[in-house]
């Protein structure tokens, strides 16, 4: 059964027709019996209503396909880079890809990305060069695209016939046969014929570039060349099968999705040239109770072991576990270990998904993918195994979220429902992350960009049905003093029939940026408990310094918490007739509060440490994007494929850069930003 299964996804950037190629895999496979266009908003796999009317892949869908007595089980990823993380998960359990070129756009920014995250997980692939039929294609120049940006082997198993509006069907090089497809039938009819005599030249020259590939990893190949014999086109199947499954080059085929041409021969691709899940290398994992690092055999018979990859929300079923077997078998109502979170959960139902909809199974084993409907406490990245021999699957590294924005319920009443649905997509989605702003009260949500927040407050407002109000980002400021100021307050008033008095002196300084407040007491503590003139009882002390530690979070000028500030209480006089905690807490609030103003209040605003991942051709638009935005360059490091710009940054400057940075590089940059330090802004809150 292992043998005839295929994990695979397709994967490429936006719009090189990754979900267009799978509807006609699915159409020709008998799986869907009409074939869905993304213009339409019709397509299976893009069932989310925003997926429809946005014309674009948002969340990843699983389905299965059958092909030849194989079962292929198929994820269709999105090609935005706001939703890399769907990608990552997807490529995290997979055994095998399809990358999917634009014959006139050849390698673009965000192939780039899933590419370099195949490498990570070793994920064998072949490539479909799709949109023949447009002009400017060049199924030639996508080949020689791959070999320069990915330093990778190139080998065409197929060539067009023809291309843009000229383009026919493809050459199989293999066989040595023109295929051409059937318009009137949608592309399910196709003839193969022999090759003409205006094509064998092209033909013959490739062929032979062909097997020069395949011979200089196979000795069998090479001994039937040197002796001038045919080699057959099962061996040639078998020798790219065993070069693919080691990464040794990438066999290329060509069509045009949308024209239903070219989508047979990858589907057989698919069945002949990547791997089946016991033929890759197995899983790696921690074994927990003797603390080391064991392999994983791909086995049904095994001890049950699956990692969580996707989490999905259900309305009627509640959270859906996409899980992939590794070891051993699972069965609808068995209990199982969450070897992270150490508790037992039961599988209520297993289903086996088609885009949205599913059909239910008895059980799922080693190698499989299914979705577990019952799990409570699972979340993205967990394994699922035995308590008896509980091992850990390395987790899954997600890149931290780099935009945020205030979002508040409109009305009482929705404040649960809104926290709910943050929790149920924060759980879904490990790229999504909301908090509560302890200073402001605010709830923050963050995410990888502008659309994909804007895809989830959408979601929240059409399918959770929250209302809510969304808010443009909000710096919290810092309030700090830059001279020396002394004050001496006075505080005097009846209260309930009884004269209440106090008196001090307080000096307010600036101290060195990042070292925080400080409260000192230059007056004698009461000896004995019997107050002078100028000695303070204890409980008078800690009422002054309760005070003074209040006032650092209410601020100055703007409400903002203090920072850096040293507060000195000089002299106090105290009359044991009059003064009262209440009185010496009160002064000591306005004292300092007065002092303040008197040492040229400042406002501080955060500085960010920014680092720039960036290929070598756009280091100068990146640089000009920090430096227009008021930024400094500290410093470069450069790499092999890209150079990493050290920066840093005002905070409130930082709103957009993420959009904009990617808008000036093509896509093709990222970064990182953390907390560096604060320093006064310049013209005030207002600038």
């Amino acid at each position: 059964m292992l043998n005839t299964m295929r994990n695979i996804g397709i994967m490429a950037h936006i719009d090189a027709g990754k979900t267009t190629t799978t509807e006609r895999i699915l159409f020709y496979t008998g799986k869907i019996h009409r074939i869905g266009e993304i213009d339409d908003g019709a397509a299976a796999m893009d069932w989310m209503q925003q997926e429809q009317d946005r014309g674009i892949t948002i969340q990843s869908a699983a389905t299965t396909a059958y092909w030849r007595d194989h079962q292929i089980n198929i994820i269709d990823t999105p090609g935005h880079v706001d939703f890399t993380a769907e990608v990552e998960r997807s490529l995290r359990v997979l055994d095998g890809a399809v990358a999917v070129l634009c014959a006139v756009g050849g390698v673009q920014p965000q192939t780039e990305t899933v590419w370099h995250q195949a490498d990570r997980y070793h994920v064998p692939r072949i490539c479909f060069v799709n949109k023949m039929d447009r002009v400017g294609a060049d199924f030639f120049a996508a080949l020689e695209d791959v070999k320069e940006k990915f330093g990778c082997t190139v080998m065409p198993v197929e060539i067009p016939i023809g291309c843009a509006e000229n383009f026919e069907g493809v050459i199989d090089l293999i066989t040595m046969e023109e295929i051409r497809w059937d318009a009137e039938s949608a592309g399910e009819k196709y003839t193969r014929s022999p090759l003409s005599d205006a094509h064998r030249v092209q033909a013959e020259t490739y062929r032979e570039q062909m097997l020069d590939v395949v011979s200089a990893f196979s000795d069998t190949v090479t001994e039937l060349m040197l002796e001038g014999e045919e080699v057959p086109a099962e061996l040639i199947k078998k020798e790219i099968r065993a070069a693919v499954l080691k990464q040794q080059y990438i066999p290329f085929l060509c069509g045009s999705s949308r024209r239903n041409i070219g989508i047979q021969p990858l589907i057989d691709a698919i069945v002949d040239y990547l791997p089946a899940p016991d033929e890759v290398a197995p899983a790696e994992g921690m074994q927990v109770k003797k603390d080391v690092e064991i392999s994983i055999p791909c086995k049904p018979d095994g001890v049950p072991l699956g990692l969580v990859f996707k989490i999905q929300y259900d309305r009627e079923a509640g959270a859906l576990c996409y899980v992939r077997m590794y070891s051993g078998k699972v069965k609808a109502g068995d209990q199982i270990y969450n070897v992270a979170k150490k508790k037992r959960e039961r599988v209520g139902r297993i289903l086996r998904m088609h885009s949205n909809k599913s059909e239910p199974m008895e059980s799922v084993e080693a190698g499989d993918i299914a979705v577990f409907v019952g799990l409570k406490i699972a979340q993205t990245g967990d394994t699922l195994g035995s308590e008896g021999m509980p091992v850990l699957l390395e987790s899954m590294q997600f890149p931290e979220p780099v935009i945020s924005v205030a979002i508040e319920p409109k009305s009482l009443s929705e404040s649960d429902k809104l926290k709910e649905t943050l929790a149920i997509l924060s759980r879904e989605d490990p790229t999504f992350v909301s908090r509560e702003d302890q200073e402001t009260g605010q709830l923050i949500i963050s995410g990888m960009g502008e659309l994909h927040l804007d895809v989830l407050t959408t979601r929240m407002v059409q399918d959770f049905k929250v209302e809510a109000r969304i808010g443009k980002p909000q710096v919290t400021y810092r309030e700090s003093v830059t001279q020396i100021a002394e004050h001496t307050e006075q505080f005097s008033k009846v209260l309930a029939g009884k004269e209440q008095t106090a008196q001090l002196s307080l000096k307010v300084e600036p101290l060195e940026r990042g070292s925080g407040n400080r409260f000192t007491n230059m007056v004698k503590v009461a000896a004995g408990g019997i107050p002078q003139l100028h000695s303070l009882p204890e409980s008078i002390i800690e009422a002054i310094e309760h005070a003074v530690q209040g006032a650092f979070n209410s601020g100055i000028q703007y409400g903002y918490p203090c920072v850096d500030i040293g507060v000195t209480l000089l002299d106090a006089e105290y009359d044991p007739l009059t003064a009262t905690p209440f009185a010496f807490e009160a002064a000591a609030a306005m004292g300092f509060d007065e002092a303040c103003r008197k040492a040229a209040p400042a406002l501080l605003e955060p500085v960010m440490d920014v680092d720039i991942i960036c290929p070598k051709e756009f280091v100068g638009d990146a640089m000009s994007q920090m430096t227009q935005r008021g930024g400094m360059v500290l410093g470069m490091d450069s790499k092999s494929n890209a150079d990493i710009i050290h920066a840093q940054a005002p905070m409130a400057k930082l709103f957009g850069f993420s959009t904009d940075l990617r808008s000036v590089t093509q896509g093709r940059s990222s970064f990182t930003m953390s907390f560096s330090h604060f320093e006064i802004k310049k013209g005030g809150l207002g600038s």
